[in-house]
């Protein structure tokens, strides 16, 4: 069984949006063309309440890109974005989201960030999607999305770890490059064990 998952692809990470990743949206009809030959389509959905904690807004002098320490770790501190109920937290007009078996919804809890549709960034919590892949007999994920250095990476890397078959197609990812986060990326993608087509 095969799985398409497809990484944050809401109008704040695509042009116009308050985190843009550069032409997001042009991945957006293929990832559609595609749906049709998976078993499964997942859709997350970054969905951060009013004041998260990685906004930099949270932080007194502090900037968007900056990275401080949190409990759990670096956290790079981003402009407000996804905030539950608001446009910039809906889906791309275009993304075919009845083609979703389920939408697993992260970054919910106001003290955490959340990159992985696995586990909150403590690496700990988890989102509950292992639990519904593996009762569904899923072995085999491909990620596609937004954005490719950060939420997809990781969220394959975890995959990997938690022993799938994983693959992310780079065609239909784009990246913040954020001070050379892709190329980080891409290697840290190739050592756990995610083929990268």
């Amino acid at each position: 069984m095969q799985a398409l998952i497809v990484i944050d692809l809401q109008n704040d990470f695509c042009p116009g949006g308050s985190l843009a990743v550069t032409e997001g949206d042009e991945i957006v009809a293929p990832i559609n063309a595609l749906m049709d030959a998976f078993d499964a389509v997942i859709l997350t959905q970054d969905w951060h309440p009013v004041g998260h904690s990685s906004f930099a807004s949270s932080h007194r002098s502090q900037a968007p890109f900056d990275v401080i320490d949190m409990p759990y770790g670096p956290q790079v501190l981003w402009p407000d974005h996804c905030v539950q109920g608001t446009s910039g937290a809906d889906f791309h007009a275009d993304l075919n989201i009845d083609k979703a078996d389920i939408i697993v919804r992260k970054g919910f809890r106001p003290e955490i960030d959340s990159y992985s549709a696995f586990f909150e960034n403590d690496h700990k919590t988890p989102t509950g999607l292992e639990g519904y892949l593996r009762t569904r007999g899923i072995v085999d994920l491909t990620f596609v999305g937004l954005a490719t250095d950060f939420c997809v990476n990781f969220s394959a890397v975890d995959a990997a770890k938690l022993g799938f078959d994983v693959s992310v197609r780079q065609d239909l990812c784009r990246a913040i490059d954020l001070d050379g986060s892709l190329t980080g990326a891409k290697e840290g993608m190739k050592t756990a064990g995610v083929r990268l087509v």
